[in-house]
């Protein structure tokens, strides 16, 4: 592949993934969090994984861990974790400087966003690109799969541990390039004209 860093120079991207105890973002919580942070060719610079426990300075969280089949984390896996400030400030920390990118951006950053009000943070994404939504744009008659693990497949990317957060962000952030790709981005203008989603979870045009 052509380098596409080199045209995007300075360019980093901040690719997150969440797990959950549910789908809804005021009811369930962050049990796991993963980010890596790449350039424009997926060089991996930098990554960060965690469990969350729940906890906040101001609470303390005794909810259900949902879905254990599907994310394989149990209640007493959280303990000792981090609690979410902590977690979310280190998020935060790796966020400076970077585009927040997700496959499926509305879902991660409905969770990230309700998180850091409870525990009182922001965090410092302005857009944020979606895997999700560039990948069904190159598919309009969506004659394909848009689920990660799909993708993965058609890019000839393995993933380790599917729902494992940093497993999860790890193949994002290897699909990102081909995308980016696929999508004619050769400048910084390019990327500035891609669809994306705004900090709290909506999309633009």
């Amino acid at each position: 592949m052509d380098d596409l860093a080199a045209r995007l120079p300075g360019v980093r991207f901040a690719v997150v993934d969440v797990e959950t105890s549910g789908l809804r973002a005021d009811r369930n919580r962050v049990l796991q969090l993963g980010v890596v942070v790449v350039d424009a060719d997926g060089q991996v610079l930098d990554t960060y994984s965690t469990l969350v426990s729940g906890r906040t300075p101001w609470q303390r969280w005794f909810g259900s861990v949902g879905p254990t089949h599907i994310h394989g984390i149990r209640r007493r896996d959280l303990r000792g974790a981090p609690s979410t400030d902590v977690a979310l400030t280190e998020l935060a920390r790796r966020l400076e400087g970077t585009r927040f990118v997700a496959h499926n951006a509305p879902f991660d950053l409905g969770f990230l966003q309700t998180e850091a009000r409870r525990s009182h943070l922001a965090l410092p994404i302005e857009r944020a690109l979606c895997t999700l939504r560039l990948s069904r744009l190159l598919d309009p008659e969506r004659q394909q799969s848009h689920r990660l693990g799909d993708l993965c497949a058609r890019y000839d990317i393995t993933i380790d541990r599917p729902h494992d957060a940093l497993s999860d962000a790890e193949a994002t952030a290897a699909v990102l390039p081909h995308l980016l790709r696929a999508h004619g981005v050769e400048s910084a203008d390019d990327l500035d004209r891609l669809p994306t989603v705004d900090p709290q979870g909506s999309v633009r045009s």
